[in-house]
């Protein structure tokens, strides 16, 4: 890891650059695979997913056999940890449901807001070196909850043409109504323009690699909303004498071995503490089974030694971490005054993997800067808001002046006219006119 001592405010931006490609680097493949599947359907599937994923496939829809065939494959421990983990996720998803919000605004005027789910939507779930079924059961126990009618999931298959046993199991417990093995960008095209056998879809969800997530944001040229520029994953660490540094290397290191491209940062007040992560980095990376690639996304990673947590906290807001985690004694102070974080892990004993798998809190996340603008997944996610309004006779004699003159300023004739027409019929109405001569008559 490279390590700075007090570095200048000028060098922050170089400091805390992503070790992605550009997307101009990116988007010609990009833009040949969604022409190719937009013209050619299946069949450029079958293409791209021979080239890429080294299999070759006629059929892309997983059946109900071998679902069946998967699950028997997972052991009871395992299925009994996904079912905790469902239940913490369904509960905290759930508990975000929001009642209907109704104002009126002045007499005789109602609005009102009601959610109602995004119909048909696509999960992206990354497969390559790592099958995430945790993905799952972050965006499919959501899509559930909102009450999505078509729930497509997407993923690569594996040599032998196969998707993860565990992916299978939690699809189905999860309420996936149709699973794919098609992955990377001619599964988010796919999803976008719909071929012979996979469906459209209106909103696309799920993180992936850098070509996944240009193709997710190609996909919106297209009309299909996405849920986040989600790429490569990333995880900042503020810890000072207070943390163990055998806990902070463990962090550290379960996030570089999500995969080459991913970084990881640790802020430190403390250069006791940064040594003694980089000993234990060295110490615990020689046990991970994906040592290598651990140790390529060390590569891209950061030690920052800083003298006070005032100026901590401006390269935490600066960086925006996808995952951050506050393992300090004046933790109050960066949990008020953190801005740009996706999810945030506080205290020694709050490891980001439980935010991965099973706390109940989304691990779909936005990464490289965006968690500046964008929120995590969440129950909202798969809905939309829509709003409604009433107007009544005495509303729109109410509102209705004030509509005319706003639209006349505006230029807007046919507007203004919709508002009049609708006030001399009430004008010129028997009731209207008994109102006006009883007024005429002092009554």
């Amino acid at each position: 890891m490279k390590k700075y001592i007090n570095p200048k405010k000028s060098d922050w931006l170089k400091i805390l650059a992503r070790p992605t490609q550009s997307f101009e680097a990116v988007e010609p493949v990009v833009n040949e695979v969604f022409k190719a599947v937009k013209a050619s359907g299946d069949s450029a599937l079958a293409t791209y997913t021979e080239k890429y994923d080294g299999v070759i496939l006629s059929d892309f829809e997983v059946t109900q056999k071998e679902i069946e065939e998967g699950s028997s494959k997972i052991s009871e421990d395992l299925k009994e940890a996904i079912q905790v983990a469902k239940s913490n996720i369904e509960k905290f998803h759930a508990a975000q449901k929001t009642d209907r919000v109704e104002v009126e605004t002045m007499p005789g005027v109602e609005c009102w807001q009601e959610k109602r789910p995004i119909q048909k939507v696509g999960l992206y779930i990354p497969g390559g070196t790592a099958p995430l079924f945790s993905t799952i059961l972050m965006l499919a126990i959501p899509a559930k909850l909102a009450g999505c009618d078509e729930i497509v999931l997407c993923s690569p298959p594996d040599k032998q043409a196969e998707l993860n046993p565990a992916v299978l199991y939690t699809a189905q417990l999860c309420g996936v109504t149709r699973i794919f093995k098609v992955g990377g960008i001619q599964a988010i095209a796919s999803m976008t323009f719909g071929t012979e056998t996979l469906p459209k879809v209106y909103k696309i969800f799920g993180p992936g690699n850098q070509y996944v997530t240009v193709a997710k944001q190609w996909a919106t040229k297209f009309g299909v909303a996405i849920d986040m520029p989600a790429g490569p994953s990333e995880l900042l660490v503020v810890a000072d004498d207070s943390a163990n540094a055998a806990f902070v290397a463990s962090d550290l290191l379960s996030q570089a071995e999500h995969g080459v491209d991913s970084q990881v940062v640790l802020v430190s007040t403390s250069k006791t503490l940064i040594k003694n992560v980089e000993e234990e980095i060295i110490r615990q990376v020689d046990d991970l089974p994906r040592k290598q690639i651990a140790q390529r996304a060390i590569e891209n990673s950061r030690l920052i030694y800083v003298e006070d947590d005032e100026t901590a906290l401006q390269i935490i807001n600066e960086y925006g971490p996808e995952h951050y985690i506050v393992c300090v004694e004046n933790e109050d102070f960066y949990i008020q005054n953190t801005v740009n974080a996706g999810s945030i892990f506080i205290g020694n004993y709050t490891p980001e993997s439980a935010g991965d798998y099973a706390s109940g809190t989304n691990h779909t996340l936005p990464t490289n800067g965006y968690a500046k603008q964008y929120s995590g997944v969440n129950l909202d996610s798969f809905m939309k808001s829509m709003t409604f309004q009433k107007i009544s006779k005495e509303g729109i004699q109410n509102i209705g002046r004030s509509v005319e003159l706003m639209a006349e300023a505006e230029g807007l004739q046919a507007h203004k006219n919709a508002v009049t027409l609708r006030l001399k019929e009430l004008k010129t109405s028997p009731l209207e006119r008994g109102k006006s001569a009883k007024a005429d008559r002092g009554v």
